[in-house]
């Protein structure tokens, strides 16, 4: 499962924001990374009740589709207090008619904390799942979290997703407000793919 440098790697995601990221993670190792939009690939459905099933549909479709080996990455925050929520359903509490919308997504986890009285701190946890997969059916799996609280209001205007309102343990700013490249170095995302160069970069 190992790739070398001058390989091809294609990240399975239509999230721009999860692209650059990963893109930015891969750029040390001499990886060159596409998008699955760039090839025209759909967007699988993710019918899975967990981050690593979800991330397994999508490398396997992507692999497959495409002849290339895929990474597939399925994260979300998990809030405590709503027991988890939302959880593998992150992006889909921001979704509307006219494509995904976090700041009503942040403001609707805020409303059922304050509907619940959740009590302070209100504890939370960013996970990330990679899935490497080959087109042969082969696959490795690498999991990643960070824990923290998520706060408001919103602060920051960096990253991308729930960023502006989850603030990690041992730090007084949002992910929204942290520099890319320090996020980089504490997130979920980084936790996960530490352990993917490890057994398939280095």
């Amino acid at each position: 499962m190992r790739l070398r440098r001058g390989d091809r790697l294609l990240l399975a995601t239509h999230n721009a924001g999860k692209l650059e990221e990963l893109r930015a993670l891969l750029a040390p190792y001499g990886v060159e990374a596409t998008g699955a939009a760039a090839l025209g690939l759909p967007e699988p459905v993710e019918t899975e009740s967990s981050f690593v099933g979800n991330a397994r549909i999508k490398a396997r479709a992507a692999a497959r589709a495409s002849g290339m080996t895929a990474l597939a990455d399925d994260s979300g925050i998990s809030v405590d207090a709503l027991d988890g929520a939302p959880g593998v359903y992150t992006a889909d509490w921001a979704e509307t008619p006219r494509g995904r919308d976090f700041q009503m997504a942040m403001e609707k986890t805020w409303g059922l904390l304050e509907e619940r009285r959740a009590s302070y701190p209100r504890r939370a946890q960013f996970r990330s799942t990679l899935v490497l997969a080959h087109p042969d059916g082969q696959d490795a799996v690498f999991e990643g979290v960070v824990h923290g609280q998520v706060i408001w209001p919103m602060r920051g205007t960096m990253g991308h997703g729930y960023d502006p309102m989850f603030q990690p343990d041992g730090y007084t700013v949002t992910f929204a407000e942290m520099d890319p490249q320090a996020k980089n170095r504490i997130s979920h995302r980084a936790e996960a793919f530490a352990k993917f160069v490890r057994e398939c970069l280095e």
